[in-house]
């Protein structure tokens, strides 16, 4: 995950504290999370995080990155979340792929325009032969 850009302020200091959570679905039982970057509506995570699936599962996967605000006293607010599907068709063995997309609002009638790149997924696919 390389950065997210023109998030919304989320705090009444004017600025927001984004992290992100990626999951591997539908199953959500593999999650990571980036680290916390304070008072930045333009944050550059600049992590890499890797996932190890099976070949024959990349069909039926695909990755969420769900974009939250961090608030010590309270629940986090989400920002919003990306999902990226079709992980077979992006599967390259021999080269590093960027997707730039928008950020889906969250539910609370969000009207913001969210972009996020995110640089660095390697989907790394090996097929063994049994």
């Amino acid at each position: 995950i390389f950065e997210a850009r023109d998030l919304p302020i989320k705090d009444v200091t004017g600025s927001s504290d984004p992290y992100i959570k990626v999951f591997l679905l539908p199953d959500r039982k593999k999650k990571f999370q980036t680290k916390v970057h304070r008072k930045n509506l333009n944050p550059v995570f600049n992590e890499t995080f890797l996932f190890s699936v099976p070949y024959e599962e990349l069909r039926q996967r695909y990755i969420q990155f769900s974009v939250y605000d961090f608030d010590r006293f309270s629940r986090h607010d989400l920002i919003g979340h990306v999902v990226l599907k079709g992980l077979l068709e992006s599967a390259d063995l021999h080269q590093e792929i960027e997707y730039t997309m928008n950020i889906l609002a969250a539910p609370q009638g969000m009207k913001e325009v969210i972009i996020i790149s995110i640089l660095d997924l390697i989907l790394q696919c090996y097929k063994y032969d049994t």
